[in-house]
This record gives structure tokens, sequence and C-alpha cells, in this order.
């Protein structure tokens, strides 16, 4: 399993059921990596998407802790076990985009992390655990600095040692 992400200089996701920032070429690489496969996320994630809608070309399985909660063109677990005998059914690739609360609880079931780094600090309540301070992962690849407007960004792949 995969994981991908943006996170700001300290390692903040966002603020409010928010990304904290927009960057086009962020969210056409999300959609590169995703289209065909399989994205878990929680229940807030999902809400967040336009029109709280599950995301159009892609397996969407929902993790969430409401035992009584259903989603129209989602799947919906209700457990860490329950996501695990679910994701056996497919041979695709399986990406884990959030939020704060299912990418600490997957993390160690993942053994790669994509991780857009934004060079800003944002107010934030969500954060993603930092990568760099954790023994167990390593940089495997990196994208040369990158720009939109005055924001500097890279792409991190990151890979379980």
């Amino acid at each position: 399993m995969k994981l991908i992400v943006a996170v700001d200089k300290n390692w903040a996701i966002g603020n409010k059921n928010k990304l904290l920032v927009s960057i086009p070429n962020d969210m056409k690489n999300f959609r590169r990596l995703t289209t065909g496969n399989v994205i878990v996320m929680g229940r807030k994630t999902l809400e967040s998407f336009p029109q709280g809608k599950p995301l159009p070309n892609r397996v969407n399985i929902v993790l969430s802790g409401q035992k009584d909660y259903t989603c129209k063109d989602a799947v919906v677990v209700h457990s860490v076990d329950e996501l695990k005998e679910k994701l056996a059914e497919y041979s695709c690739d399986v990406y884990v985009v959030g939020g704060g609360r299912v990418y600490k609880e997957l993390l160690p079931l993942c053994d790669e992390a994509i991780v857009t780094k934004v060079d800003e600090s944002y107010e934030a309540d969500t954060y993603f655990p930092n990568l760099d301070e954790m023994d167990e992962w390593e940089i495997a690849e990196e994208s040369e600095e990158q720009t939109c407007f005055d924001l500097c960004y890279t792409f991190v792949t990151y890979r379980r040692k």
C-alpha cells in the first residue's frame, strides 16, 4: 500500500477539513497516480471532495468508525481488518489519501509515501507524521524544486527501509 499527501514545512496537512493549499500540478500528479486504482480515506476526507462525492475512475473505500455510515458509489469499511479483507479483492495499486487519523492508522501498512513538500508554513489543525524523523523511512526520489506563483514545492518519494 502507498500513501499520497501534501505537507507544509511543519508536516501540516489541513485546517478545518480543507487542504492548506491547492497546487494545480500537485492535483494533476494525484489524478495521474490514483486514476484506475483504489483510494482509501476517512469519512471527512470524502466529504471534503467536490459535492462530497467519491472521485471518478477509482475505487473509493471509506474507513469510518460510524457503523451506520453509507455512501453511494463508495465501499465503506469500519475497521482496519475489514479494510484488509476488502483490499484483497483488488490487484491494482492502493493509495491512502487522508485524513490525518487514517494516515496515522494505515502508515504502518504502507511501504511507499508520495509527499508533496510545500516550502511554506500554514495555520493547521491536522498533521502528518514527519517521515524525516522516522528511522524506517528513507527518501528514494526527489524532484527538482517546482513553483506555483510564489510557492516552492518538491515531490518526494519515501520508501520503507
